[in-house]
């Protein structure tokens, strides 16, 4: 073996490309006196011992994962879970059991040192080759752009003075091993996770009081950021457990962690028509309205997936509360959760009879302009359903904002809102013509109609357009009519 004694740090570069390039040489060592290795700067450490995992491949310099992270070439990335260095124990037959490529695909969210990554992919190499100039790719890539008829480095754009690629055998362990660590890590976390939720489960069937509060919030923690704790709990019967506490006599703190935890399970038709029987339904309400704020919308979630394709009985406090959640603006994420239940109960005449009663539908279209577009066009949704019922559509009549607010978003944020506004504005015109066609008229409407027609819409929403834009000419002045579409003579 050849060997190479650096004495000060001014000659590291130089080294650095000769050890490169220097392809007469079978193997090489780099020999750093400890005094000479101080005066180097960091970029300079970091340089020689990325580019050391490089060239290896050419020079035979062997390096394991451990030295690497001590010496920072993976940017200390590999510390395991307990806090010790890299991966020692993954070696051997164990390593060779596992496919590199299944490691990758579920260690997708892992940040991965950018040494593993290929230039040109940028995903993770899994065959690592290395160029003459030293570059390293992976294999299937560097053949790709090969085959395109380019004959250079692609990071470097070198012409390359020999096409062979060299297998980088020490980084393709390095990253095998690496990959072998985080995935054996996640697993054994993931098996600790499923034991845990079995224990808790357990234990819950013995406990009662606080205990039982704290317990459920501990397997609530777990079901929210494990997907094998969902899935430990819902083979072992967790979801028909927790179900069986809500009851008449269950404790607010106890339905509330219950209610997180089964917001988060994947429940079948069973546990649904379970979990649908009045005392729950009654107990879930009750929680809603006096809960925390996490609570009411897990609660809000949980009736959303109850009540889908399910006729329910008309409950006011239910909708005092999902009403209640949707005006409170400092929390977006409970807006979006009880406008979701609101269009999936609304279309039920009963139910929309009662959010009439309640006065929801001033409560919603005060709050239409203050909503971003995906909860403008649930509202929306609720509006028109409720407007197909008489008196929604008087109550629509009788809000004094309902007409302009509706006309300023036509053609404004999509085209289902523009249909539904549309439809509230035709169900709120022909109750009373000559009172609303003039006060539309006057906030825009009719110029936003012929917008509307002159559009690539779909022909319902023109069609309906022009109906209404006619109900508002039979029903308004010429004058009027004419200066507000902002039409010529000519055009009239």
């Amino acid at each position: 073996m050849s060997s190479v004694v650096v004495h000060s740090q001014s000659f590291l570069p130089f080294f650095l490309i000769w050890g490169l390039n220097h392809s007469t040489l079978s193997t090489f060592k780099i020999k750093i006196p400890p005094f000479s290795w101080c005066l180097c700067t960091r970029s300079e450490k970091a340089t020689l011992k990325v580019e050391s995992v490089r060239v290896n491949a050419r020079y035979s310099w062997v390096l394991d994962l451990e030295t690497a992270v001590k010496d920072g070439i993976l940017g200390g990335v590999g510390v395991g879970v307990g806090g010790g260095v890299g991966c020692g124990d993954v070696t051997g037959p164990e390593m060779g059991k596992m496919d590199l490529k299944k490691m990758i695909e579920q260690l997708d969210s892992v940040e991965v040192p950018s040494v593993f990554i290929c230039p040109i992919s940028l995903e993770p190499m899994q065959d690592p080759v290395t160029l003459c100039t030293g570059q390293t790719y992976e294999r299937s890539n560097i053949l790709k752009w090969f085959s395109l008829g380019h004959f250079t480095c692609p990071t470097t754009m070198q012409e390359l003075w020999d096409d062979s690629l060299t297998p980088n055998s020490t980084l393709s362990h390095l990253i095998h091993t690496w990959f072998s660590q985080k995935y054996l890590a996640m697993k054994k976390r993931s098996d600790d996770v499923q034991g845990r939720s079995l224990e808790l489960l357990e234990t819950l069937k013995k406990v009662k009081g606080q205990t039982r509060v704290q317990t459920l919030k501990e397997l609530r923690k777990l079901v929210t950021t494990h997907d094998s704790a969902k899935k430990t709990v819902t083979d072992n019967g967790g979801i028909t457990f927790v179900s069986s506490l809500l009851g008449p006599l269950t404790t607010h703190a106890v339905g509330s962690e219950a209610v997180a935890i089964l917001v988060n399970l994947q429940l079948n038709s069973d546990a649904i028509t379970n979990l649908l029987q009045p005392t729950k339904i009654s107990l879930m309400v009750d929680v809603l309205n006096e809960g925390s704020l996490e609570t009411k919308i897990d609660c809000v979630k949980l009736m959303e997936v109850l009540f889908t394709g399910t006729e329910i009985a008309p409950s006011l406090r239910l909708f005092v509360g999902v009403l209640r959640l949707v005006k409170d603006k400092r929390h977006p994420h409970g807006i979006l959760a009880g406008l979701r239940l609101l269009k999936i109960i609304s279309s039920q005449e009963s139910v929309g009879s009662s959010i009439i009663s309640i006065g929801g539908v001033p409560q919603l279209v005060e709050m239409l302009p203050h909503f971003n577009p995906e909860c403008l066009e649930l509202s929306l949704y609720v509006l028109e359903a409720l407007s197909s019922i008489p008196d929604g559509a008087l109550a629509l009549k009788n809000c004094a904002n309902t007409i302009p607010t509706l006309v300023k978003l036509l053609m404004k944020i999509s085209e289902n809102c523009t249909q539904h506004a549309l439809s509230i504005l035709w169900e709120v015109c022909k109750l009373s013509p000559e009172e609303c066609a003039a006060t539309a008229v006057n906030a825009g409407l009719a110029a936003k109609l012929l917008l509307v027609i002159q559009s690539g819409c779909n022909p319902g929403l023109k069609q309906r357009s022009a109906e209404l834009l006619k109900l508002c000419s039979l029903n308004c002045t010429s004058t009027i009519f004419m200066s507000k579409c902002k039409l010529t003579r000519t055009l009239q």
